[in-house]
């Protein structure tokens, strides 16, 4: 049995302590930047010569000066609401993927991974916390007291009105307020009732032994592979792609998935190590550690490649309204949207393409920090150009990034290992175990 430490449960109190204050700082200092200031900040950027739009909704309306302020008032406005987002995004993402990681091991009937399966399903049971943050940012969007989502303004899709978007107006079937409203609900529900369905089936099987009750765990697994390919896909378009509504891509969704996917393994190999290490897990051994490098190897070489395959079409076809979403990441973003490739890609490629050095827990745990900040980065770079566009390299963005990242980390690490310090670390109902305990890689 695991116990929570007292040490680092008062370390992720005060991460999410430390979090709340600098977001609060954030908060305010943001909240007290005048209109003078932004229209200093936008005259700026424009004599800077970097005009490229980070958004579709700049490309359409008035373009005179007042039209121009009032889009950089409200990018600036974006800022803590921005923040939050995409780090509250990403961690409910790592930990939906893991839970998705977990089923295809239970769907798979795969021998290797069941010595971890606990520390998966306590990385699983962060999603309904995750989820509530959603849930709270989504009214506060829907009731437009916030405005990261530009098709969420009513006028838009008025004929009548000079801000009038055809493009919005074809596409408020899917995208309206109710519907979105609907859709987060659904994403949040059923992920945390898969969390919560697929521990408590664990729990039996390991009471009863029951290969009846084992096979009910394999079809709720499957069950949650399907819902999880279809939400993923959905909250993608809405919490991630919808921010700039003219755009898409179809590579998206799994982009956007593979950078969790990779993100959630590298949990899985932080968490396994630490238990490890500690005398908590000792039959986790290299083979193991070797196995889940592999995964975390492959899925970075994917994310790449969805990565390269996104932008190569797009800035192949030169269509202005698709490529002005790169474009613009590369006037105003250029220190933080190629140099991610360093991280997701490069280090990988060349740390982890041997296998004798996935055996190495110094070094795939170091590589596991490094691919979580890679896909932090890549996610602020999802969101943070269609919501703040170049008001970004702030003070007071820097305080509500890193605010907002303590703060669900911090949350995120109190939930996971309070839920660890109450499950058996070793399922001893799952037939597989014995398997999974002589288990010794081939090569």
């Amino acid at each position: 049995m695991y116990s929570f430490s007292p040490k680092l449960k008062s370390t992720s109190i005060i991460l999410l302590v430390v979090g709340l204050v600098l977001f609060g700082i954030g908060f305010f200092l943001n909240k007290g930047i005048s209109t003078e200031k932004i229209e200093q900040m936008m005259e700026a950027v424009h004599a800077s010569g970097h005009t490229a739009p980070t958004h579709s909704s700049e490309m359409v309306g008035p373009q005179d000066h007042a039209a121009h302020l009032e889009h950089a008032t409200m990018q600036v406005h974006n800022q803590p609401l921005a923040a939050i987002h995409f780090v509250a995004v990403f961690f409910f993402g790592v930990s939906c993927c893991v839970l998705f990681f977990y089923s295809i091991q239970h769907a798979a009937h795969a021998g290797w991974p069941i010595i971890i399966t606990r520390v998966m399903e306590a990385i699983a049971s962060y999603i309904p916390y995750g989820g509530a943050i959603l849930v709270i940012l989504m009214i506060l969007n829907i009731t437009h007291n916030g405005h990261l989502f530009h098709w969420m303004d009513p006028a838009l899709t008025d004929p009548e009105n000079p801000h009038f978007d055809v493009i919005l107006f074809e596409k408020k079937k899917f995208l309206n307020i109710p519907f979105y409203a609907v859709r987060t609900l659904i994403y949040v529900i059923g992920a945390s009732f898969f969390a919560w369905k697929l521990k408590a089936q664990s729990k039996k099987v390991d009471e009863t032994k029951s290969k009846v009750e084992y096979q009910m765990l394999y079809r709720w697994a499957v069950g949650y592979i399907a819902f999880f390919g279809f939400a993923s896909a959905a909250w993608a378009w809405d919490w991630l792609m919808s921010i700039d509504p003219h755009w898409y891509s179809t590579m998206y969704i799994w982009y956007s998935m593979v950078s969790c996917l990779s993100s959630g393994i590298a949990v899985i190999i932080l968490l396994s190590v630490y238990l490890k290490k500690n005398g908590f897990l000792p039959q986790f051994n290299d083979n193991h550690l070797h196995d889940l490098g592999v995964f975390l190897f492959a899925t970075s070489m994917l994310w790449t490649y969805t990565w390269f395959a996104q932008f190569m079409l797009y800035w192949y076809a030169n269509v202005p309204e698709e490529v002005n979403y790169f474009f613009g990441r590369f006037q105003h973003y250029s220190p933080t949207f190629l140099p991610m490739l360093i991280i997701n890609f490069l280090l990988p490629l060349l740390v982890l393409v041997s296998s004798s050095i996935k055996r190495n827990y110094k070094v795939v745990t170091t590589m596991a920090v490094v691919v979580i900040l890679g896909h932090i980065l890549d996610y602020f770079n999802m969101v943070m150009p269609g919501t703040v566009g170049p008001y970004w390299n702030t003070p007071e963005v820097f305080l509500l990034i890193l605010g907002a990242i303590l703060f669900v980390a911090g949350l995120f690490m109190f939930t996971v290992l309070s839920a660890l310090s109450k499950l058996k670390l070793i399922p001893t109902g799952n037939p597989f175990l014995h398997e999974s305990e002589i288990y010794e890689y081939p090569f």
